[in-house]
């Protein structure tokens, strides 16, 4: 590796949506600095296997369905 080109690697806390926090190894910010999630893990469907909703921006989802009736979607 060179000499003074990478980032520096430091420890910051991670505050997840359920109010915990634990400590990651990352080159955001500076030591100690809070980084605090909107969607993590514990909390987005993804990962949780919750119902998946599609939000629907001005008819564009509905507009398919209605385009693609025939197949199934």
């Amino acid at each position: 590796m060179k000499a003074d080109i990478h980032p520096e690697y430091h420890v910051v806390n991670v505050a997840l949506t359920d109010g915990s926090v634990v400590q990651m190894r990352t080159t955001w910010g500076k030591e100690g600095d809070t980084l605090t999630l909107d969607i993590d893990p514990s909390a987005h469907p993804a990962w949780t296997g919750g119902s998946q909703r599609l939000m629907d921006t001005g008819g564009r989802v509905s507009r398919f369905k209605k385009k693609f009736e025939g197949f199934g979607f």
